[in-house]
């Protein structure tokens, strides 16, 4: 089904048929969610190469990707180019456009919403993602901006009945998040769910988009991940970041890219990476009551294991969402 027809048909993702852990049963029964773990100690090596051996590994050949139409969502908050921990690294972005392009998708789009800034093309240019992707064909939208395509809440683990996605989700087949491996001191930890939260429109839901803060941060989460349901998750943790993120937190070379089509699946592999118990990210656990996996058991892991990649991220204590996420 592609994104248009999930529209058409109001099925609001995952959550339509409203009986969501009877859904889930139907989803994950005899099969597990694919997770690889690349290893890349820099963003100055082949990584066009690397992500296309993980794409490979993860089903999307020629034959999946041709004539695709996809938007990329990086994780884009500050414009300071001197601190890679804070956004998705331009050469990662880049070469994940080259690698999907390589494999015949007719386009690549690059789509942010940044709610520290009201501007997002200014943070696109002066981040070093402009300059990255020049000469590359892909074009980059400020989400904030975009009109919004209202579809029922279902899961409602917020207070919000509805959610209001960009436009472009009409006219995209895929959807990829890339946000960046680190840790955070409201949802505990950032990853490919928290990463959907610069999909919603800033025109729609303020800044640093308010309403869902309001509405529960964890459980918008939740809701909007499990609704939108990306096709792909692609986690750059080459350098992640540790201690008070999403901005202020220190620089951690954690060396890995987590790629998955799962995104519970994904960021509970991540979690594991970083030293964290996915159990105790709240939005992951909500992901698992919905019936989503996070267990390591219900994921299919291919490239570098869990114990060779392991990095532990520093946890501040005195921040209330990382105290307990060891346990």
């Amino acid at each position: 089904m592609t994104r248009r027809q999930w529209l058409a048909t109001g099925l609001a993702g995952a959550a339509a048929l409203s009986g969501a852990g009877l859904l889930s049963t139907f989803l994950y029964h005899g099969r597990k969610a694919p997770v690889a773990i690349l290893r890349a100690d820099d963003y100055s090596r082949p990584l066009e190469r690397l992500l296309c051996e993980g794409l490979q590994e993860l089903g999307f050949n020629a034959a999946a990707v041709k004539g695709k139409r996809i938007l990329l969502k990086p994780n884009l908050v500050e414009v300071d180019r001197s601190a890679p921990q804070v956004n998705t690294h331009p050469a990662l972005v880049r070469a994940t456009v080259e690698a999907f392009r390589s494999l015949g998708a007719a386009s690549v789009i690059v789509g942010e919403g940044s709610g520290h800034s009201l501007d997002s093309l200014y943070v696109f240019e002066r981040s070093g993602l402009r300059e990255a992707l020049a000469g590359s064909g892909a074009r980059f939208i400020d989400l904030n901006y975009q009109d919004p395509v209202i579809v029922a809440n279902e899961w409602r683990y917020s207070s919000l009945r509805t959610l209001a996605f960009p436009e472009i989700i009409k006219q995209v087949d895929w959807v990829v998040s890339m946000p960046k491996m680190k840790t955070h001191h409201w949802a505990g930890v950032t990853l490919s769910m928290k990463n959907l939260f610069g999909m919603m429109p800033g025109s729609y839901y303020g800044w640093p988009k308010n309403v869902l803060h309001h509405a529960g941060l964890s459980e918008c989460i939740a809701d909007i991940a499990l609704t939108l349901r990306p096709q792909l998750a692609i986690v750059d943790g080459i350098i992640g970041m540790e201690g008070d993120g999403p901005i202020m937190g220190d620089p951690v070379k954690a060396g890995v890219i987590v790629m998955g089509t799962e995104l519970p699946a994904v960021d509970a592999t991540c979690a594991r990476l970083m030293a964290v118990n996915p159990d105790r990210v709240p939005h992951l656990a909500m992901a698992k009551k919905a019936g989503f996996t996070i267990d390591a058991w219900g994921i299919d892991q291919v490239g570098e294991s869990i114990r060779s990649a392991r990095r532990e991220f520093r946890l501040i204590p005195s921040i209330p969402a990382q105290r307990d996420l060891r346990r």
